[in-house]
């Protein structure tokens, strides 16, 4: 349902969810700095209310209670009604706008949910099915942002957000360990001799951990590869944004290897001079992303979400230009109307 008037967003509230994003996610907001206002401004709203509630689970204390919280605020953005805080606001006009169906929201929920039980995952199949809820969900919202409803494409998407997830699960090994989570396949961990418990009681790089490290990087690789398919796909003033995303995230990787694979005891870090490159890389390939694996079928773990974004199909057609220009207008007036009223509406209620 769309929004009232009362509750779309303002240019402040995407100020705040471009804040959000800057802040939270340096390799991302360098990468939005290349897509088109058009696209960066709701992409920036998805992260805003994301990263709200990621934020929810990890710092309240009752998480069965955050996540009630969070399914109300996603009920009550759906309904065209949502609180009235800058990244709900930008959320709920973004889910009508773009047509986003709920499935893939409610996808990030329950990975949200996951990682409040501390969850582990048996094997690569597993750690798939959580990387689509809490990062392929997101990579196909941002191919509906652009208009892309392809299956292929869509896909594509998948891949590239589950390569980014697997991506910082190598970076953040020793960080998520010492907060008592373990994300590496428990297989592979058995393999190489490694206790889960015995590793998470006392974190500490090994040569066996650097292989599970390095299998997981060799898998995101496989996937990033997979993705540039759906990259060569997109709006050419697209291209660039997510290519850099590409870019700059598999650099991670590369980090976490220059560090001897250890990334208990070091943390990966991507320089921005590096950054500023990856970024020039990738607008300079915009035209030349291979097509090779475009009709690769997807991850079994994001086929549902593949396929609802498929199937939906946005409740407006997004407004661009003059068009966009006017409907902001139209909405200021509308606001500046009933606030001008307001105080004459209380002063003919004192004066009966």
């Amino acid at each position: 349902m769309p929004p009232a008037s009362a509750d779309l967003p303002t240019w402040a509230d995407h100020a705040n969810c471009r804040a959000l994003l800057r802040a939270g996610s340096k390799s991302f907001f360098a990468a939005s700095l290349l897509l088109p206002p058009r696209v960066r401004d709701p992409a920036c709203a998805i992260y805003a209310f994301c990263r709200l509630a990621d934020d929810a689970i990890d710092i309240e204390e009752g998480r069965l209670g955050a996540l009630a919280r969070l399914r109300e605020r996603l009920d009550r953005a759906y309904a065209g009604r949502p609180f009235p805080i800058s990244a709900d606001r930008a959320f709920a006009e973004a889910v009508w706008r773009f047509g986003i169906p709920r499935t893939l929201p409610e996808a990030l929920l329950e990975g949200f949910a996951w990682d409040a039980e501390a969850r582990r995952y048996p094997d690569l199949a597993s750690l798939h099915a959580y990387a689509a809820r809490v990062a392929a969900s997101v990579g196909a919202i941002m191919a509906l942002l652009m208009d892309q409803r392809d299956p292929d494409v869509l896909a594509r998407a998948c891949d590239l957000g589950v390569a980014m997830q697997l991506t910082n699960i190598a970076r953040d090994v020793g960080e998520d360990a010492r907060a008592g989570r373990l994300y590496l396949p428990l297989d592979w961990l058995a393999e190489e001799g490694i206790d889960p418990d015995a590793f998470l009681a006392a974190p500490r790089f090994t040569p066996a951990l650097g292989r599970v490290v390095a299998r997981l990087l060799a898998e995101a690789e496989r996937l990033y590869l997979r993705a540039e398919a759906g990259i060569a796909r997109l709006p050419a003033n697209c291209r660039a944004g997510i290519g850099a995303a590409r870019l700059i995230y598999a650099e991670i990787g590369r980090a976490v290897e220059r560090n001897g694979l250890d990334s208990v005891s070091a943390r990966a870090v991507v320089p921005k001079s590096r950054k500023v490159m990856l970024l020039a890389a990738a607008r300079a390939k915009s035209l030349f992303w291979p097509l090779t694996h475009l009709r690769a079928p997807p991850l079994e773990a994001t086929r549902y979400l593949v396929e609802a974004a498929a199937s939906a199909s946005p409740a407006a057609a997004p407004a661009r230009g003059f068009d966009a220009r006017v409907a902001w207008l139209v909405s200021l007036y509308d606001r500046l109307e009933r606030r001008d009223r307001a105080p004459r509406t209380l002063l003919a209620r004192a004066a009966r």
